[in-house]
């Protein structure tokens, strides 16, 4: 489903991401995990077009977005980016429009999808994170998990085919946290294909089908949950969190 090899990607003097290369296959939920500071989620907005790469190749669905640091046309690229969904920490949600209006703009902008279509869609999504009674609501009226949640609907809403989470519960506290990992532990059950940065070691450990430790820029440890956190270094880093 998405394939990158040898991503290079810095900030002036700092290189943040260093000959990165991994895939996502279809239905599979990827953990990354990693210090703040190891390039977990530079990674992340690289595969979704929001920072560009200074070298190496992403694919999505086995269509190339960039070859050897040379990205597509911005047509295409638009097309290619649509395939990914992103969930942002902050959950970015448009504070002037109620939570219907915010899972229906982009169905309606983006998609060009009728405007009854797409608020049939984003009730139904609503119901499923939970919160079918809230499509009234604007975001200061909400707590920050119902927030977040609202988030995972307006990213459902474009029907991407890979999922992408940035650290989706690092504003919440414990409490609301576990309602946000609820509806994630979902999808992933639905069979979902999804990107997952976290700092939530017992979900990495129990959800994902594969985790990524990286440090540093580089990928340290692949593999299935119970390989990678039996792994000496990752061990050492989980002792820290």
């Amino acid at each position: 489903m998405l394939l990158a090899k040898n991503i290079m990607k810095g900030f002036g003097e700092l290189s943040v991401l260093k000959d990165i290369s991994l895939t996502v296959n279809p239905g599979e939920t990827v953990a990354i995990i990693g210090r703040s500071g190891s390039g977990k989620s530079t990674l992340l907005r690289c595969l979704n077009n929001l920072e560009r790469v200074e070298g190496g190749t992403i694919e999505i669905d086995g269509q190339k977005m960039v070859e050897n640091g040379v990205y597509a046309p911005d047509r295409e690229l638009r097309r290619l980016c649509l395939k990914m969904g992103y969930v942002f920490q902050n959950f970015n949600l448009f504070p002037h429009m109620n939570v219907l209006r915010n899972l229906t703009e982009a169905q309606t902008c983006v998609l060009g999808r009728k405007k009854e279509e797409a608020q049939t869609y984003a009730r139904k999504l609503l119901q499923k994170v939970g919160l079918a009674d809230r499509e009234g609501a604007y975001p200061y009226q909400l707590s920050g998990g119902q927030q977040q949640r609202v988030a995972i609907a307006r990213a459902l809403a474009l029907d991407p085919e890979i999922l992408c989470f940035d650290e989706p519960t690092s504003a919440l506290d414990p409490e609301l946290t576990q309602e946000v990992l609820s509806v994630i532990k979902g999808l992933a059950q639905e069979g979902r294909t999804m990107i997952v940065v976290t700092h939530e070691m017992a979900f990495a450990r129990e959800v994902a089908n594969r985790v990524i430790y990286m440090a540093e820029g580089v990928i340290v440890a692949e593999g299935d949950p119970e390989q990678v956190f039996g792994d000496p270094r990752v061990k050492a880093f989980t002792r820290m969190e």
